[in-house]
This record gives structure tokens, C-alpha cells and sequence, in this order.
């Protein structure tokens, strides 16, 4: 049996609270496998997680959902390094990362 994160989907519930993802443009920093990528992503008009490891963004792009694959994108990158111009996105999250 494995462990449930948030079974409840409070930090889902939270999430939403804190920000209107609503067609906006959002940057993950340190998205990892994704787990808290698909509590939003549907409701933005582009996400691009950023992550350092490999082997979770692989996990994140086998995990994406078919009808996400054109809005949500992962990129191997640091957060000192990040690959974008400023005002690229409307919105910048980053959460359990180091």
C-alpha cells in the first residue's frame, strides 16, 4: 500500500486560494515528478516545471496527462539558471523544494 499525500485535498484547496491559475502563465520552480503540478495545470494557459533532476521530470512527462501535453512542459534546469525572460509568466511557484 502506498502513502497518500493530501488525500483530503487541502493543499489543493489552499493552492487555489492563494492563486487564480485561470489562464495564466506559470513557472514551477522545482516541480520534481510533478505532484503538485496537476492540482493546477489545467486551469492555467501554460505551465513549464523546472527541475534539476532528470529522473523526475522523466516521471512528470510519463505522469502528464494526454490532454495537458500542449499547455504543460518540464525543463531540466536550476532556479539560479532559469532559462526565461523576465515577465514571461504571470505566475512563479515554488513549493517543497530545496
Amino acid at each position: 500500500m502506498s502513502a497518500r499525500k493530501d488525500p483530503e485535498g487541502n493543499e489543493t484547496k489552499h493552492l487555489h486560494q492563494f492563486a487564480d491559475f485561470a489562464g495564466k502563465r506559470v513557472l514551477e520552480i522545482g516541480c520534481g515528478e510533478g505532484r503538485l503540478t496537476w492540482r493546477y495545470a489545467s486551469a492555467s494557459a501554460l505551465t513549464v516545471g523546472l527541475d534539476p533532476d532528470k529522473n523526475a521530470l522523466r516521471v512528470a512527462r510519463i505522469d502528464r496527462p494526454s490532454d495537458l501535453a500542449d499547455k504543460v512542459h518540464f525543463i531540466n534546469s536550476h532556479a539560479e539558471t532559469i532559462p526565461f525572460h523576465k515577465e514571461t509568466f504571470d505566475i512563479a511557484l515554488l513549493a517543497w523544494s530545496l
